[in-house]
């Protein structure tokens, strides 16, 4: 079922993954019809499949986007609980995952994501742009990209003046379930050899991480959630298999170069 979803545009794509039961929220179709594809993916958009975007990193095929949304849907939606949303999206590459989130997360909501590689950063920022909403989401604040190791997390400094109302500072004591900062979802979109504890501690409580672990150079990965009750309690459980690129140091010294 997957890999039959693909269409000849966006609404033909999120109707097939919808009907294939990959997207099963109204809220999750909704934020996959308002993000067009092709402003992320740089060649066939609407397949159901990855794609390279350079930098040895590739854009996730959307149903797996649409796993990921469907699994932490009740951390990113605004309204569960009084204090706004906070979502990280580590390994952010394309851009496409982190304006998804941002529109599910409300007004007073915030999205990072966070890049290693700064040219990716940059992809990202510039993709969210090529459309009124994702330049929206930009300028408010509402959504953030970043260039940092997403394996430690990230703390997020306090909003600049004019965006009041957005996020908050996440700092060391991100984990406390009193504390402002911290994240309600942490998203991984790369496969991580192991299950990184400083990010369970930066899940807020309640709080849920969805995340492929697993070894990079083989086939044995799979996505593991970690749920972190109101009092602090965490749960993991592994999921189904999959294959994603790993989740590792940038490249050092001269840029990576790939065809697109």
């Amino acid at each position: 079922m997957a890999w039959r979803s693909s269409g000849r545009t966006n609404t033909a794509l999120v109707e097939n993954l919808w009907s294939n039961g990959l997207i099963r929220s109204p809220l999750v179709k909704a934020a996959f019809l308002s993000v067009d594809r092709a402003h992320y993916a740089p060649a066939s958009p609407y397949e159901d499949s990855p794609q390279s975007i350079g930098h040895a990193a590739t854009i996730s095929a959307p149903h797996m986007h649409a796993a990921a949304v469907e699994a932490l849907l009740e951390y990113v939606t605004e309204g569960v609980k009084e204090r706004p949303r906070r979502v990280l999206d580590i390994g952010s590459g394309s851009g496409y995952l982190t304006q998804v989130l941002a529109e599910l997360v409300g007004e007073g909501g915030v999205v990072v994501g966070v890049e290693h590689i700064p040219e990716l950063k940059e992809m990202g920022e510039r993709n969210m742009g090529k459309s009124a909403e994702g330049r929206a989401l930009l300028d408010s604040g509402r959504c953030r990209f970043r260039v940092g190791d997403g394996r430690k997390g990230w703390a997020e400094p306090a909003p600049a003046a004019g965006q009041p109302a957005v996020g908050g500072a996440a700092d060391s004591k991100a984990g406390d379930k009193n504390n402002e900062g911290g994240w309600d979802a942490i998203h991984v979109g790369a496969a991580a050899v192991e299950l990184h504890e400083e990010l369970v501690k930066q899940l807020r409580a309640p709080g849920r991480m969805f995340i492929p672990v697993g070894e990079t150079d083989g086939w044995d990965q799979y996505i593991w959630t970690v749920n972190k009750d109101k009092d602090g309690n965490v749960k993991k459980q592994r999921g189904f298999g999959v294959r994603y690129v790993p989740l590792t140091d940038p490249p050092k010294g001269k840029r990576v170069q790939e065809e697109l």
